[in-house]
């Protein structure tokens, strides 16, 4: 499990993010009801290899201490929050690595504030308008009922729902560790703050906000790694060979036996094209 080494007051309310090794800096944006952990066997490679490597938990569900109630938490306001986050840690040429719905708002970040990002790279994600994924689709107008994200809570917790497609079974290859899960779920289980913002988030998802941004994206002229994950159940490889359409400088590589959480069920592999991919095309270092 990555140690939450930083904080930081940003106008939605304080972050906790892992930090480790220096250089230049490689920023990880992970998507709902995860946090950092899910990052935790691919940032150290990557920090070892020379980086600065720092891994917020996003107000996505699994965050540690809620949001301000008036925090914008819709996909826009989240990007403005990765935005704000950049510029409160005074980090500038930055990578930026994204999975699920954290690659949906990151694709907002890259169309709406890329001033700071030298590259990106994408793994399985939302997209264009599979944003949620047909599976996950109600779960906005779930988010809607009373009570709702308490019982999602509560299911989650189970062990014989954890396996099922609804909940991990098709996000990853790999059955999650047990205390990797309960990272996962224990914020929103316990804190009703976390259950708002979760509910707050979960009521904005809308694919016009991925439709949106993919609208610009032709704008974007940094480097981008798609990384996928060819036996993905919810973000097909069609995805990315249209992301790579609309991006003037694009490239995929795919990643065999592994779902859309590729940091899970992959993370060697995927942590050795972040490394080529910073050092060959993002920043040009000499090795």
């Amino acid at each position: 499990m990555l140690e939450r080494s930083g904080q930081v007051t940003l106008s939605a309310g304080m972050l906790h993010y892992a930090e480790r090794g220096a250089g230049r800096p490689v920023v990880f944006v992970h998507g709902l009801l995860v946090n950092a952990d899910l990052w935790r066997d691919v940032l150290p490679a990557v920090a070892d290899a020379g980086f600065r490597c720092l891994a917020p938990d996003w107000p996505l569900g699994s965050h540690r201490t809620p949001m301000a109630p008036d925090a914008d938490l819709t996909p826009p306001g989240i990007a403005r929050l990765i935005a704000e986050f950049l510029e409160a840690l005074d980090l500038t040429g930055v990578l930026v690595v994204a999975n699920d719905t954290g690659g949906a708002i990151t694709q907002i970040l890259m169309a709406e504030h890329p001033e700071r990002i030298a590259g990106v790279v994408l793994t399985p994600s939302d997209s264009f308008e599979r944003f949620f994924p047909p599976i996950f689709a109600p779960l906005p107008r779930l988010a809607r009922v009373p009570g709702a994200t308490s019982v999602l809570a509560a299911a989650l917790r189970s062990r014989f729902v954890q396996p099922l497609p609804i909940a991990f079974g098709w996000v990853a290859k790999r059955r999650v560790p047990r205390e990797v899960v309960g990272s996962y779920i224990d914020p929103v289980w316990r804190d009703r703050g976390v259950r708002r913002d979760l509910r707050k988030f979960l009521r904005a998802v809308d694919r016009r906000h991925t439709l949106a941004a993919a609208r610009k994206l032709p704008a974007f002229d940094r480097p981008v790694l798609l990384a996928w994950a060819v036996e993905d159940k919810l973000f097909p490889l069609s995805l990315a060979h249209r992301l790579a359409q609309a991006l003037p400088d694009a490239r995929l590589v795919e990643i065999e036996d592994s779902y859309t959480f590729v940091p899970e069920d992959q993370p060697a592999a995927l942590g050795g094209h972040i490394i080529r991919f910073a050092r060959q095309e993002v920043f040009r270092l000499a090795h």
